[in-house]
């Protein structure tokens, strides 16, 4: 199905998936939600993969959600059998979130534009960096509609809900810099930098235990939707099952 708007590309166990419609600003159509959905699927049933990249072509990460198109021709999703608005926005919000649930880190290399949909691409990262160039925004409510693919629900946790608050009701943009300050981005770099940055970085992650690393990925996550109590348990387990054996000359105590 995929006709080449998305672009996955494994090699030595990094997985780089770049948005391809550099002449739309990488802007969303409903074949990109497609191709995204499938790539997804093909780096979940990957075990050789061990970090995500996650990139556009040309000049822009994202542009958000292709308005003229959308506008004119609808949101073409094909095959897909939905059964009301519901499930359809529901659809849509969910293909973003399949990032956000790779067992393996995934890294956003953010050039230029990140808007509206590609913010709440971009907020389903582990790890977030950006270009000196790159600039945010979440743009929706101009255009009389609600962040619907989770722009509500990450950006609070991520940077606060008074900062949140602020970006979603002006759809404000901002720079690297300010993003960075906030802690939407993890860092910046020069726009010839950021390429390899974000490819030594995954090679870093890479090159860890993937037991470790995708134990910690799950505890981290459920740290963001449980109380401390929980969580620590969950790690706890976590730490067990990835120790095994190893446990018992690591910790001197009877059993």
């Amino acid at each position: 199905m995929n006709d080449k708007r998305v672009l996955l590309n494994i090699e030595d166990s990094i997985a780089v998936v770049t948005l391809n419609r550099p002449e739309k600003s990488n802007a969303f159509d409903g074949v990109m939600w497609l191709a995204l959905e499938e790539v997804a699927g093909k780096i979940k049933l990957n075990p050789e993969v061990r970090a995500v990249i996650l990139t556009g072509a040309g000049k822009s990460f994202c542009g958000g959600l292709d308005i003229n198109k959308a506008a004119s021709e609808g949101i073409n999703l094909q095959a897909k059998t939905l059964r009301s608005n519901y499930e359809a926005l529901h659809y849509l919000s969910e293909v973003l979130t399949l990032y956000e649930k790779l067992p393996v880190p995934v890294i956003a290399s953010i050039n230029g534009g990140c808007i509206g949909l590609g913010l709440e691409l971009a907020l389903t990262c582990d790890i977030r960096l950006a270009s000196e160039d790159a600039v945010f925004s979440i743009p929706e409510v101009v255009f009389g509609l609600v962040p619907d693919c989770g722009g509500t629900q990450r950006l609070p946790r991520l940077v606060g809900p008074a900062k949140a608050r602020e970006l979603i009701y002006t759809g404000d943009r901002i720079g690297a810099d300010e993003a960075q300050r906030i802690g939407l981005v993890n860092r910046v770099y020069k726009a010839a930098e950021l390429e390899d940055a974000a490819m030594h970085m995954a090679v870093k992650i890479a090159g860890n235990s993937p037991e470790a690393v995708q134990a910690s990925k799950r505890c981290i996550s459920r740290a963001l939707s449980t109380s401390l109590e929980a969580g620590l348990q969950y790690e706890t387990l976590a730490a067990e099952a990835v120790l095994g054996e190893k446990v018992k000359t690591m910790i001197r105590f009877e059993f």
